[in-house]
């Protein structure tokens, strides 16, 4: 198992990381695991834990996967729009076929005005991507 373990861990936080290197050699055989550096995927920051310096190779490995969790991230957003787009759609056939007076009334409102907004914002959004004349 030792000799399948990555050189480093990243325990995901909010905003970024905290990265450790993976040490299996040591007298006890155990798996240690020494903080080196904590990252924040906001401002693209990379600060070393403690008084660390950190090597090339430590930077090469963070800034890799700062941008591998970048596109992960940026794939699920991506995804998160698409399943709304299906709930949207959902909702619409719940609301013609399935929902009763008293559960339209609980919900039109909220709805109407989070539609409102979303479609402000998109409306808007396509007019700036038109091309100018």
């Amino acid at each position: 198992m030792a000799d399948d373990l990555p050189e480093y861990y990243f325990r995901v936080r909010e905003n970024g990381a905290t990265v450790f290197r993976v040490d299996t050699e040591n007298r006890q055989r155990r798996i240690d695991m020494d903080q080196i550096a904590v990252v924040n995927l906001n401002r693209d920051d990379i600060k070393p834990h403690g008084d660390r310096t950190l090597s090339a190779a430590d930077l090469a490995a963070i800034r890799a996967w700062m941008d591998e969790r970048k596109a992960l991230l940026a794939m699920r957003d991506i995804d998160d729009i698409h399943r709304a787009v299906d709930t949207l759609n959902l909702t619409t056939q719940w609301a013609q076929t399935r929902a009763s007076e008293a559960q339209l009334e609980a919900v039109t409102d909220d709805l109407l005005m989070a539609m409102h907004d979303l479609r402000s914002v998109l409306v808007r959004k396509k007019a700036e991507r038109l091309p100018k004349k």
